[in-house]
């Protein structure tokens, strides 16, 4: 390891170095000890790795000849990644890593730049993760994994993450993200963006389809049906954002910074009510209205003769209902024609309770000069057939150095690469 590197990530990181706190998260006890003191684990000899070719590949390939794309687009299969979810680009272009919503994260390489994955494999597996679904990482390299329960941060995952044991160190202890009574199954998969403020967001969805008026105070507090900021270090953390549902899918606009998000928004209502959610907070302290608002203007039948917040912010963009609106970026690169170049790319899970399924595609919002939302149109679609099977449901989307754009898809365990041109 070289020295410098080393005392930099000690000096950053000094304040961290912390139990390993609760003891549920299924790492050997002492991995993380050991791990910021840059000390072997000993646990792992061979690190799992995906096999990238064969009939699996070959039916990911049928798949996507059916993926119908604007004039001038292709869509190839990128990396074959078990359960893929929430993916973060490393700045020096090194590897995508990406999360799930069960217990590995992996990273994926690219080492011949000819745009197809040569190597995918277990990230960090002498640590034990519980639903490491959101991953971000800073300007300066630093990876961000939020779990249900936990952040980590990876110091240097771009230099360590070939290795077995990789740096790593705590920035919300195991059970301090929200109360551990407040665990659940449901809503639990995070996402993250590291802001231009340099500081961490993350996105806390509430547990229930609608929660009690007796879980409000309580979730207010945490930011649970909301977004919360902290320091990197995971100090001075404060509510940036609630009323929201569950959000998983946030970016922020290179040009004005206002943070974008999407929303899922309440079912049992209908098959065309409440619409999902794009929404835009160009300020903190704002109210996004649930639950008293179930999607746009809809009311919830639990709150709906309760006074709603005057102050309630309407989404700039209401998807059609129950789309399951996750992952989403603003487009940063060049490759795409001018019309797309600024605007938000935003993945559709597709329907899980809808009678005639909708979703398991890609949207395209382009903004107006002011920083609002614009026009909203289907970008690539094809993985929900006319009979309402499921060929893969995209997750989420993050743009390549190169300008293309990166598609996760957690039913085929893939990820896409759609590429403009040559």
């Amino acid at each position: 390891m070289k020295t410098g590197l080393n005392t930099a990530i000690f000096l950053a990181f000094a304040c961290l170095a912390m139990p390993a706190g609760a003891q549920d998260y299924p790492q050997p006890p002492g991995n993380l000890e050991k791990l910021q003191q840059f000390k072997t684990t000993g646990d792992v000899t061979e690190i799992p790795v995906i096999p990238q070719s064969g009939p699996k590949a070959a039916a990911m390939n049928k798949t996507l000849s059916r993926i119908k794309l604007p004039q001038g687009f292709k869509i190839a299969l990128y990396a074959i990644v078990p359960d893929a979810r929430h993916m973060a680009v490393g700045p020096q272009s090194v590897a995508v890593f990406v999360g799930t919503r069960k217990t590995k994260v992996y990273a994926v390489t690219d080492r011949d730049k000819d745009r197809v994955a040569d190597e995918v494999k277990v990230f960090a597996p002498t640590i034990g993760f519980s639903v490491p679904n959101g991953l971000c990482f800073s300007k300066d390299g630093f990876l961000f994994v939020v779990e249900q329960n936990r952040v980590l941060t990876f110091p240097a995952a771009e230099f360590f993450y070939e290795g077995a044991d990789v740096a790593a160190f705590q920035v919300v202890k195991g059970g301090e993200l929200i109360p551990k009574e407040e665990e659940s199954y449901n809503h639990t998969a995070r996402v993250c963006r590291v802001g231009p403020d340099d500081k961490l967001y993350i996105a806390l969805g509430q547990p229930f389809n609608v929660p009690a008026s007796d879980k409000l105070d309580l979730y207010r507090k945490w930011g649970i049906g909301g977004i919360i900021r902290m320091d990197r270090d995971g100090k001075n953390r404060e509510v940036y954002a609630s009323g929201v549902r569950n959000s998983v899918g946030m970016d922020f606009n290179p040009k004005d910074k206002a943070l974008w998000f999407t929303d899922n928004q309440v079912d049992g209502m209908g098959d065309d009510v409440p619409p999902g959610e794009l929404n835009r907070a160009e300020k903190p302290g704002l109210n996004f209205g649930f639950p008293y608002f179930g999607g746009g203007k809809i009311r919830t039948a639990e709150y709906k003769d309760q006074q709603a917040p005057s102050d309630a912010v309407s989404p700039q963009v209401e998807y059609d209902a129950h789309a399951a609106d996750l992952g989403m970026t603003f487009y940063s690169g060049t490759q795409f024609p001018a019309k797309y170049r600024g605007g938000i790319f935003a993945a559709e899970h597709g329907s899980w309770n809808r009678t005639k399924p909708i979703g398991a595609r890609i949207m395209f919002t382009s903004l107006k000069p002011d920083g609002t939302a614009d026009k909203t149109e289907v970008f690539a679609e094809g993985w929900l057939t006319p009979d309402g099977e499921y060929l893969g449901r995209p997750v989420d989307v993050a743009v390549l150095a190169d300008g293309s754009l990166l598609v996760s898809d957690d039913f085929a365990g893939a990820i896409y690469r759609i590429s403009y041109g040559q």
